[in-house]
């Protein structure tokens, strides 16, 4: 069962090299080999696209692709369209979830047939997460009570950073959500599985808050109510004119 790593990246030259190299050591000490790595790169205008060709130089399995528009779902969505593998997915390049999971997840998939997309989580109750500011996690679980309360998010986080799902299921997901290129891209694409039955699993995880995130916190609310606002105006009002 072969695999597609995507590691979406705007401006992570601090980052970039150490969560390509700390990956790609995790699979050969697990010993698993079929594997690719897409980093697919959004606008930066830093030294990530020498250090991502250094690494496509040093690394056979490793793919570097750069799109014109910023934003985590644009490039999640382009590593879909270029992935050949089995199994497809993303994770944070600065590897807030343990590495670890990535060897249960693939073991996971080899096992349970019947899991399609494993969705991590930061709030699940085995999960452990360190370092969490107050202001995030307060933001964090405001976000999860009006995904649920609005739109009937049944997973207990919705942008952990760890997501994967079979090849074929990714594939209709991206035909099926909006263009949307930011981060709630992410959210709708979990929600939009819900709502089409597809067998999640909730994965625990261990989880480092990465003190260095260069996301935007009030412009990301800001757009996330306006998103959850379009998804229940589709899902719930537009239905039913």
């Amino acid at each position: 069962m072969r695999w597609t790593i995507i590691f979406p990246v705007l401006n992570e030259r601090l980052r970039l090299e150490s969560g390509v190299v700390r990956t790609v050591e995790h699979l050969e000490s697990i010993g698993f080999e079929d594997y690719e790595i897409i980093i697919v790169d959004n606008g930066s205008e830093d030294e990530t696209p020498r250090i991502a060709a250094g690494l496509c130089a040093r690394y056979g399995r490793v793919r570097y692709e750069r799109i014109q528009v910023r934003g985590v779902g644009a490039a999640f969505r382009r590593g879909v369209e270029l992935s050949r593998g089995d199994v497809v997915g993303y994770m944070d390049i600065d590897l807030s979830t343990d590495i670890r999971h990535l060897g249960e997840a693939i073991r996971i998939f080899e096992e349970r047939p019947e899991v399609a997309y494993i969705n991590g989580s930061r709030f699940a109750r085995e999960s452990d997460t360190r370092g969490r500011k107050w202001y995030r996690r307060l933001t964090s679980r405001g976000l999860l009570i009006l995904l649920k309360l609005f739109l009937g998010m049944k997973s207990t986080d919705a942008i952990c950073g760890f997501t994967f799902l079979r090849r074929e299921t990714a594939l209709a997901l991206v035909e099926g959500c909006s263009r949307d290129n930011g981060w709630f891209y992410m959210i709708e694409f979990l929600l939009r599985a819900e709502k089409r039955g597809v067998e999640i699993l909730d994965y625990p995880v261990e989880w480092q808050e990465d003190y260095n995130t260069t996301v935007k916190l009030f412009r990301t609310i800001c757009d996330y109510l306006v998103q959850i606002a379009r998804l229940f105006w589709e899902f719930y009002i537009k239905k039913n004119i």
